[in-house]
């Protein structure tokens, strides 16, 4: 008798429920048009396989191991992360700046980071990888950035198509489940139709009339009613929704729903996870819509998160309507890609309403350095200073700001932050929709 395949989430519901989810096994080849589109589903498969304890191996040809690990933020902080980095000795020929990574870092790493000294030869990247898998245990998850990267160091399509070609069987016999990053416009027709030949999941991301959309290629052992069939998104970071999510108001979607509550607040799975008394697993299930949290739970978690039980069931229509809110039903956040204690802040409208301004009172304490700006925000944003004093580096221009003074920002406008005492600054800070 064959046993049916082991069903695990990607990350991200919508998807999940488009594809039938992933299997044990899986090679997810992902075409991505615009170069960076793949990345906010390769960090939600990442997210979701570190909270369930499980290893994953991040084989990098395109970023410094500088830049991966900033890029992943508080996702670098697990030991179950291994780094295998082609990157220095490949790309970047062994530069001392990229070296020194090594040096000024190497103690404080919580993760693994292995760094080829020979990335141009396929067959010691073979090697290495699984050298690596040996050491771990059960379903090992991976993620190839990427193949086009591999392509340039490796100097044509035959070396890529002969790795994937004993690749992908190899690891789909070790229980993995390999994500594999593919620029669209790089390779040939030809090496593309081999690839997905090969592969059990083949999803294209493109830009359709200046929106993002996702469309299922292949799903071996799936029969998605999507199929070939473009699905809109849009994301801010890690959060990604489907234009389908607001069209489906009367299906009841706990996990879309919880994920909106929980990172409107900047909390991760973990921390909401120990506020509530489960496992970081059990939200991640939940989130993914694998399992249904008990009435109990759901109380607690609409607890926690200042919210009434009936945000997870109903859309917003009676909360919309309203017009004044009480001080107390606004809810402190959390800013977890910056150093705890560098900052504060606190949403004042509840976080189930949902307008197209969001109202925050934001405190930096004196002698403060943020490094980079405290949203992660597609939009307009526009800040008011109540009190205190900042200084400012705005699309490299430098600023001093009092008391008073307006700050306008846009999503191209990167900033950083500083506030040199000695008193605490507080701003009303605007998010525009």
């Amino acid at each position: 008798m064959i046993s049916k395949p082991n069903r695990v989430s990607s990350g991200v519901s919508q998807l999940d429920r488009f594809l039938g989810g992933l299997f044990i096994g899986d090679n997810v080849v992902w075409y991505d048009d615009a170069g960076s589109l793949a990345s906010a589903f390769c960090m939600n498969f990442i997210q979701a396989s570190l909270v369930q304890n499980k290893s994953l191996v991040y084989v990098s040809f395109d970023r410094s191991p500088k830049n991966l690990v900033e890029n992943l933020g508080h996702l670098a902080e697990n030991q179950h992360l291994t780094i295998l980095d082609c990157f220095t000795h490949g790309k970047g020929d062994g530069s001392e700046v990229f070296s020194k990574f090594y040096e000024k870092d190497g103690a404080q790493w919580p993760y693994q980071i292995i760094k080829i000294n020979e990335p141009w030869k396929p067959d010691k990247v073979i090697e290495s990888i699984y050298g690596i898998h040996k050491t771990l245990k059960d379903d090992v998850r991976f993620v190839f950035e990427s193949l086009t990267g591999m392509q340039d160091l490796w100097g044509g399509e035959e070396h890529i198509q002969k790795f994937y070609t004993h690749s992908c069987p190899r690891l789909y016999e070790l229980n993995t489940i390999a994500y594999w990053i593919i620029e669209k416009g790089a390779h040939s027709g030809k090496l593309k139709a081999h690839i997905n030949q090969i592969a059990q999941v083949a999803i294209d991301l493109s830009i359709k009339r200046g929106k993002s959309a996702l469309t299922i290629l292949k799903a071996d052992k799936r029969n998605p009613d999507t199929l070939n069939t473009p699905n809109y998104y849009w994301n801010e970071g890690m959060n990604i929704s489907f234009e389908s999510d607001k069209r489906s108001h009367a299906k009841i979607d706990i996990g879309i729903r919880l994920k909106q509550l929980r990172t409107k607040q900047g909390l991760s799975q973990t921390e909401l996870a120990k506020m509530v008394g489960v496992t970081p697993s059990t939200i991640s299930q939940i989130e993914s819509n694998i399992i249904y949290p008990s009435l109990t739970a759901l109380f607690k978690i609409a607890e926690t998160l200042c919210v009434e039980i009936s945000s997870f069931f109903q859309d917003q229509t009676d909360i919309q309507n309203r017009v004044v809110f009480s001080r107390d039903q606004g809810v402190n956040i959390n800013f977890p890609d910056l150093p705890k204690g560098s900052i504060a802040g606190r949403l004042l409208t509840p976080v189930d309403f949902e307008p197209k301004a969001e109202p925050y009172i934001i405190e930096i304490p004196a002698n403060q350095n943020l490094g980079s700006h405290f949203f992660i925000h597609k939009g307009e944003e526009i800040g008011y200073v109540l009190s205190g004093t900042l200084q400012a580096e705005i699309k490299k221009g430098k600023y001093e700001i009092k008391k008073g003074d307006i700050i306008y920002l846009t999503t191209e406008m990167p900033s950083h932050w500083k506030n040199p005492g000695p008193e605490t600054a507080r701003l009303l800070w605007i998010k525009i929709k």
